[in-house]
Formats: structure tokens, sequence, C-alpha cells
């Protein structure tokens, strides 16, 4: 029996699948330059490709927000100041591919597992996910593909990456990892798709292999090996009473939330984008707490119409039916990029110049999108949030922006919703 963090709830028996990656052993070595930086763009070429691929299936399960981790890899994939450091390595040093791109990825790794904070600590996880497969296609090594596993299993690994919690399929029962936590892109994949996992458990690597029995204790936080039949029907009894309290808790769906002293408290989902709607109201959500806009812009090649976000728009407040909808501004800058625009370089973008300070700075991206959203307002019950304010001078200016559309929109004849409707300058820090 071996303990770790119970990362998403469930309980299941099955045999092991052990994954186990492909050793990547890179030595230094003279190359000729002109060569090894063809290789490298091969290389690079195909890992952009082969996120593509893994995003395009995952898409069938994830939704857009969670999808937005590919987004990311394909941004960091498609860095030019990364790939121009590696071959600044290859043609100053005149090294191997795989050598300089080993060094740049540890740099960066290394950067940011130093960091005091826990989500930039994670986000480590995603650099060596990208230069993993990197590394794999400049060596030629094989990674395993996981849609092809054809019967009940329980995934054990040293870790998981994003790419490979998006290809689990149904046959997938659990998983469990010998490192990782809570807040690990594969826990909150894994809870997204309701498969159980223990991440953090020690010894799990050194302790199974392919075909032992796993009893996984996702509720608790244990891994039984070849449990007894005792341990088993343990589990099975457990793997039952937790199912039939998912059910009893699907009566409650659209009860209303309310503490024993008499509270109310309002329940909403954040979404991505339309497809997320549904997943809201099947779960009792009772409005759209955070409409996050940024995936219309990043998953575009050009900045969306006012026509294009406007259909969007629409479409969530319809599908809402009525129920109140709070729509954050564009939110672009810091890790999250757009291939179309190039942002100036910053000590700290995560703070810098993003948000309302860009939509402040480049009026037109920001008036577009006031338009789309005023012009959306009638079909639903809107609110507006101006994300990362930071003064009172920069609420009053994106407020002023606001009230000019509304005012031009009147002007041209446009419907739009009544003060009482249409709630804005709702700025959450």
């Amino acid at each position: 029996m071996l303990k770790g963090i119970a990362a998403s709830a469930g309980v299941n028996v099955a045999k092991a699948y052990k994954l186990e990656q492909p050793e990547v052993v890179i030595e230094k070595r003279e190359g000729e330059p002109a060569a090894e930086l063809q290789k490298f763009d091969d290389a690079l070429a195909k890992t952009v490709k082969d996120i593509q691929g893994v995003k395009e299936r995952a898409a069938k399960r994830l939704s857009d927000e969670e999808l937005a981790v590919f987004d990311a890899h394909l941004m960091m994939a498609e860095d030019p100041e990364f790939a121009s450091q590696i071959k600044a390595m290859i043609e100053n040093d005149k090294v191997n591919a795989e050598y300089a791109a080993d060094t740049v990825a540890n740099q960066m790794v290394a950067m940011f597992e130093a960091m005091d904070n826990d989500y930039f600590r994670e986000r480590a996880a995603d650099i060596k996910d990208v230069t993993f497969r990197l590394k794999c296609n400049l060596l030629g090594l094989q990674i395993p593909d996981l849609t092809a596993i054809d019967e009940p299993a329980i995934i054990v690994a040293h870790d998981l990456t994003p790419s490979d919690t998006a290809q689990l399929n149904e046959f997938v029962k659990g998983f469990a990892t010998a490192i990782g936590g809570k807040t690990s892109h594969s826990a909150i994949m894994a809870n997204s798709l309701e498969i159980p996992a223990v991440v953090g458990t020690k010894g799990i690597m050194e302790n199974v292999k392919t075909g032992d029995v796993i009893g996984l204790d996702a509720i608790d936080g244990f891994v039984y090996v070849n449990p007894d039949e005792v341990t088993v029907e343990m589990l099975n009894q457990k793997s039952a009473a937790f199912a039939e309290e998912k059910e009893a808790l699907k009566m409650m769906v659209n009860a209303k939330s309310i503490t024993t002293d008499g509270h109310e408290v309002e329940l909403a989902g954040n979404i991505g984008g339309f497809k997320d709607v549904e997943g809201v109201l099947k779960n009792g959500g009772e409005g759209v707490g955070l409409f996050r806009t940024e995936f219309l812009y990043m998953d575009n090649d050009h900045f969306p119409t006012e026509e294009e976000q406007f259909e969007a728009y629409k479409a969530v407040l319809e599908g809402m039916g009525g129920r109140k909808v709070v729509v954050r501004t564009l939110d672009i800058g810091g890790d999250k990029k757009l291939s179309y625009y190039t942002f100036p370089e910053e000590m700290n973008p995560f703070l810098g110049y993003r948000a309302i300070r860009l939509c402040l700075k480049e009026q037109d991206i920001f008036r577009t999108q006031l338009r789309a959203l005023c012009r959306a307002s009638v079909y639903g019950k809107l609110c507006i949030m101006f994300p990362m304010i930071a003064t009172i001078d920069e609420f009053r200016q994106a407020k002023g922006i606001f009230e000019d559309v509304k005012a031009e929109l009147l002007a041209e004849g446009v419907a739009v919703a009544d003060e009482e409707d249409l709630h804005s300058g709702r700025s959450f820090l």
C-alpha cells in the first residue's frame, strides 16, 4: 500500500499500464552548423504539428479553457526567442542541435522551478513537456501512444504531462504518479474528465510493473499493488458508495445553495466559449461568473472582427437563458500571447503591458470588443468586467470608452440593453 495525494476523486481496480517514456540521452558533440540548424528546424516543425494533433484529439473531451494549455505549448514551441537561443548556440558553439536544445530547456526549467510561486513552478512542467517532445523528435525517439490503450487500465507513471492526460480514453480507469500536486495540469484535467487520480505517490515506479493489479483509492489517496481479495472487496464497496453519492448529489444540482443561517450563495461557472455553456447548466450553474474572452483571440489567426465577436457573445447570452453572464474584456499578455501581435519586451510582463493597459493603448481593439458586447447585450443579462485594473484613472478611462461606444451605437439606431440590464465596469482584481 502506497500513500499519495488524492487529486481527482474516485475508486477503481484494474491492471497497471506502466508508462515508461523513451530514455533521452544527450551527448555533446561537434556539429556542422548548417546541417544541425536544418535538423532543428525539421524537429521543431514536427513538434508543432504533434502538439496541434494532441489538441485536436483533446478538443473532443476538454473545454476551451482546459485546451488553452496547448495554446501555451504552441506559443512556446513557436516562440522565436526560444528558437533563436538554440540556433545561436548551434552556430556559435558548433554543437549538435539536441545538446543546444537540452541546454536552453534546462536553463528555462531551472528558472521557473526557482520561482517563489506555486503557479509558476508548475509551469516548468509545461516547458519540460514541450522540450521533451522536441528532443525526442531530434533523436528520432517514439513517444508512447496512450490512445492505443484498448482494455481497462490504470496508468502508473513518474508524471503525466498535459499532452499525456489529454490523450486518455474511456479504457483508462485512473492514474497514479510519483510526483505532482493538486494544482498540476494533469490533476486539473483528470477532474474535468472525471478520471480518478493519485499524485505524489513515492515508490510507485519501483513497486509496480505492467500487468500488476492496481487498487486506486483516489478519495483517501492510497494505491494498492496486487491487493488481496478482502482489499478488492473493500475498494469495490467504496467505489459503489462513491457512485451512489454522486447520483444523490445530482438530485440537488438545481437546488438553491443556502447556508444554515439563511444566506444564499450564487454558484456560477467559468467558461472559455459557447461549448462550455452546456456544462454550466448541466451542473446547476446560476450564471457565468467569468467568460474569458481571450480564447476568441488566441484560437484565431487575426483579431476577431466585431461581427465574429457579436455572434460569440450572443450565442452565450442566449444559451444561458437570461442568467447573468460576466464577460471579461480582453486579458492578453504575460503568458498569453498572440501569433499575430508583437508584445513589447518587459522585465515582468505578467503585471505590465497586458489586459486593460493594452486595451487603453490599443483602443481600436477595445472599442471593437465593446461594440460587439453592447450589441449582444439585448440577448441576455450581461455584465462587463475590466481585468487587471490598478488605478482609479484606468477604470475611469475604460468606463469612458464604454460610454462613448454605447452612445455611438444608440446614435446609429442600434439597440443596446438598458442600464439596469447592462452592468458595466465590474472590476475584479
